[in-house]
């Protein structure tokens, strides 16, 4: 795999390209959600502890409450992300790409006692490390993934280049594919380029690395560069 991007395909045979969240970023996340929640216990608790024996039974039921609904509250009413998975550019979502639901969200975050075990989440650790959708065992059960945020932009604009015209006549499916290969090639790892490049060479007929410079010049030529 080069890089953590795969495509799904949808029932109405959409492609869709999600980027896969791996393990450190999502430790980074879930970090950020505990302190996010230690603050607020802290905060709770000093309030409640004037009440005596009754303070500390409402912080109990509260502590276990924020602990197993924070996440799934905000999954569900957040666009799948929590404060912390926001911070990092994450979201949850169905392993169709659709948005999670509560019955989702509940399922994987009630299995987290699961991934804690033995301590500190090694065995969900261990998990993610073992497939490539890098899914816990809530994932797993849930049907869920853990992917980046697709950010909203403007299309860049193509490489320039000497205009070249194709050497074979092109379909419009194949003049999409040029077009968003060179819009979307700055963002691409040198790997990634390369690979995507050549799946067109029966386009470009050209061999290697000469793939991607043939495919930003027919593209200048198909936005009418001069």
């Amino acid at each position: 795999m080069l890089d953590t991007y795969q495509t799904l395909e949808t029932p109405e045979s959409i492609d869709l390209e999600l980027h896969l969240a791996g393990p450190v970023v999502r430790m980074l996340a879930f970090g950020i959600d505990v302190g996010i929640r230690a603050g607020i216990q802290i905060l709770v608790a000093m309030v409640l502890s004037i009440f005596g024996q009754v303070g500390t039974a409402i912080m109990l039921i509260f502590a276990f409450t924020i602990e197993w609904f924070y996440p799934v509250l905000f999954e569900v009413f957040y666009q799948g992300s929590t404060p912390g998975k926001k911070s990092m550019g994450l979201t949850v979502i169905h392993d169709d790409g659709t948005p999670i639901g509560w019955s989702s969200s509940i399922i994987r975050n009630l299995l987290r006692f699961v991934d804690f075990l033995p301590f500190g989440y090694i065995f969900g650790l261990i998990a993610m490390c073992s497939n490539d959708h890098f899914k816990r065992l809530g994932d797993f059960t849930a049907g869920t993934l853990v992917v980046y945020t697709a950010p909203k932009q403007a299309i860049a604009p193509i490489p320039e280049d000497t205009p070249m015209p194709p050497p074979i006549a092109l379909t419009s499916n194949d003049q999409r594919a040029i077009l968003g290969y060179a819009e979307r090639i700055h963002d691409l790892s040198p790997e990634r380029q390369q690979e995507l490049a050549n799946h067109l060479s029966f386009i470009t007929q050209a061999k290697d690395r000469d793939n991607i410079i043939w495919i930003v010049r027919i593209a200048n030529w198909l936005r009418g560069s001069k």
